[in-house]
């Protein structure tokens, strides 16, 4: 009889490591795929410094004049129906709109002027410092 060497096991440990890497990269890329509109925000001098005392809306015009109600997209065409059932929702809030900066500044305006006329309590468009480089979006006025 011949005397058996050591019997040859299979290491999953780099593989458990593997999985485990992949797990947490989509754990953190998939909420930001699923966070809306990607909008490049244009960037302003002399912002307004208050902060709102509630959370606003968030209503954003993509590049290519899509809106985005918070984080969905709206198939809607009435704005003014969608904007006055976002204000029914909670009559308090401001709203905040986030306009791409290669957008045309009429389809910001349009969503400005309706958000008006169904009487948000305030409304403002989200900039960024111009100060600041990499600082985080603030709202202007």
């Amino acid at each position: 009889m011949r005397p058996s060497g050591p019997k040859p096991e299979m290491n999953v440990a780099p593989l458990v490591d593997v999985v485990l890497v992949l797990l947490i990269i989509f754990m953190v890329v998939t909420p930001q795929m699923e966070a809306g509109a990607a909008v490049e925000l244009p960037r302003a001098s002399n912002l307004d410094a208050r902060k709102p005392k509630k959370d606003p809306f968030i209503v954003s015009v993509t590049k290519d004049g899509k809106i985005f109600f918070e984080k969905e997209a709206t198939p809607s065409t009435d704005l003014v129906g969608d904007l006055e059932q976002l204000k029914a929702a909670d009559p308090t809030r401001s709203l905040r709109i986030k306009g791409d900066y290669r957008v045309r500044y009429g389809a910001v305006r349009e969503v400005f002027r309706t958000a008006q006329a169904v009487g948000f309590p305030g409304i403002g468009i989200q900039v960024i410092d111009r100060a600041k480089p990499g600082a985080a979006p603030a709202a202007g006025g």
